[in-house]
């Protein structure tokens, strides 16, 4: 293992557990550091104990670059594979079943990784395709597409398409909801996308009956087609309380216009929770069962949901991104309007 290599793997696995965005990022400026310097030199500075003298390089990515120069599998590294290893449980079955992720980011938006290094991290999972979902203008914070920058990453898209078949990156957005409902992208565009994410990013304590009606006309547009982190809800650290909305109404809509409902499988979201999740159920919604990832490691995220589908005995079936890809797409094509 190179230095460049082991810091790659640290930083997915930071990644894999949730660390702080500034640890994750030290290893990534140590590993862009080591790609760009000649490895002569590198090996140099190593044996004459001056690798932190390199800018950026502290006591942790100096021992990874250390002992993988020496040869060896950093000891951070090994500590790493197993705090971070995610175990499934009664979802085994469903995990196996699924074909695809249907809400990812990249580094268009808020993501850390390009579209290319997300794709590869999943076709190593074992999926068959990965819909890509950056988010929309609207979420400035994030650093949403308009328009313009949609169609260039659909270019982008065709041409990784062409390298990476037969796997398949899907196109998409996970596109906000506005506090009217309507959606923050052009109806043209939206209808060019395999596959839309519609999410509330905003206002998220808005009353109960208006955030009702914001999710319902949102859920009625014929270009949405999962229901993306539907409380808004996170549950570590100082953690956010959910938004209020008549559920019932919202699943009705979901199941009315044949939307799926995610389960996220961010562990700081975990959303919906349970009870939701099981009225979902109740009216007969579809679900998707999606990591949010915004890194590659957390591709790996998914069991997380899986285990809450089977606690809750969710039918593969009903489970839309067990699906093929072609079949995905066609089901997304197909919602009746209002």
């Amino acid at each position: 293992m190179n230095p460049s290599d082991a810091l790659d793997r640290v930083m997915y696995l930071l990644d894999r557990q949730l660390a702080p965005a500034p640890k994750v990022k030290a290893f990534e400026r140590a590993r862009d550091l080591v790609n760009e310097m000649d490895p002569d030199e590198l090996r140099t500075l190593h044996a004459e104990g001056r690798l932190k003298e390199l800018p950026g390089i502290g006591d942790s990515t100096g021992a990874v670059i250390a002992e993988a120069l020496e040869g060896k599998v950093p000891a951070y590294l090994t500590k790493l594979e197993e705090s971070s290893a995610i175990e499934i449980g009664e979802g085994e079955a469903i995990r196996a079943a699924l074909k695809g992720d249907c809400h990812t980011h990249s580094h268009w938006s808020d993501g850390g990784a390009p579209i290319a290094e997300m794709a590869k991290a999943a076709q190593a999972l074992g999926h068959e395709y990965l819909v890509m979902t950056d988010h929309s203008a609207r979420l400035t914070i994030a650093h949403g597409l308009s328009a313009e920058r949609l169609k260039k990453q659909l270019v982008e898209i065709d041409g990784l398409n062409e390298e990476l078949a037969p796997f398949r990156i899907l196109t998409g957005m996970e596109v906000d909801i506005l506090e009217d409902g309507a959606l923050d992208m052009t109806d043209e565009l939206l209808g060019r996308l395999d596959v839309v994410v519609a999410s509330v990013h905003s206002k998220l304590s808005m009353e109960r009956e208006a955030m009702t009606k914001r999710m319902v006309l949102a859920m009625a547009s014929p270009h949405t087609d999962i229901l993306g982190h539907c409380t808004g809800r996170k549950v570590v650290g100082r953690g956010r309380p959910q938004s209020k909305f008549d559920a019932e109404l919202v699943f009705a809509a979901c199941a009315r216009f044949d939307k799926a409902v995610e389960i996220n499988c961010r562990p700081e979201r975990q959303d919906p929770p349970e009870d939701l999740l099981q009225l979902a159920l109740d009216w007969g919604c579809k679900v998707s069962i999606d990591t949010d990832a915004h890194a590659p490691g957390q591709l790996e995220w998914q069991p997380y949901g899986c285990d809450k589908a089977a606690r809750l005995g969710i039918d593969a079936a009903n489970i839309v991104n067990t699906m093929a890809a072609d079949d995905l797409v066609a089901w997304a094509a197909s919602h009746p309007s209002q």
